[in-house]
């Protein structure tokens, strides 16, 4: 599972059509867009499981939307990210669009995400952690919306203590 990024930066290494072609997809239901399925279908040739064929185009596209040459700084889980957005923008709609992408059921979950994406487009996201996180999207405990709740807040808190600790110096 963890070598499905690492197959795309491959391909596009080769051919950078590739990320045009995902690109492209996110117009789509995932897996519904046939040019895409050179790039994918190798990687999940054997999956027999719709959900998880799904997330795979899903965040293949994803990462040709958001894939930059040269892009500084570690990547992040995204709670992390969406939680650095939220600082670095000051405003408060980052937040609430990451709380309906919380909320999103599976039908809803791509279209959110590309809203989120979009919006992330200075942030380096895992998305090695992205897929991860997403085959377990329609887990019955919100594993994964809990997880990136915990990190989006406790980078919040850590980010709004930091601030604290600095003011009092400085008086």
């Amino acid at each position: 599972m963890s070598g499905f990024i690492d197959w795309l930066e491959d391909l596009n290494a080769r051919d950078t059509r590739v990320r045009a072609v995902l690109r492209r997809s996110l117009a789509f239901d995932p897996g519904e867009h046939p040019p895409a399925y050179p790039y994918v279908e190798p990687f999940v040739k054997d999956e027999d499981r719709p959900w998880r064929r799904e997330v795979h185009y899903l965040v293949a596209g994803l990462w040709a939307a958001h894939w930059r040459e040269g892009r500084a700084g570690a990547s992040q889980t995204f709670g992390r990210a969406c939680a650095a957005q939220q600082l670095a923008s000051g405003s408060a709609s980052t937040e609430r669009r990451f709380i309906t992408l919380l909320d999103a059921d599976g039908d809803q979950l791509p279209h959110r995400l590309r809203q989120m994406v979009a919006l992330l487009k200075e942030q380096a996201i895992d998305f090695d952690d992205l897929l991860k996180k997403l085959l377990y999207w329609n887990d019955d405990q919100k594993r994964t919306q809990n997880a990136w709740a915990r990190e989006f807040y406790r980078a919040m808190d850590q980010e709004t203590e930091s601030e604290a600790a600095a003011e009092e110096k400085s008086r």
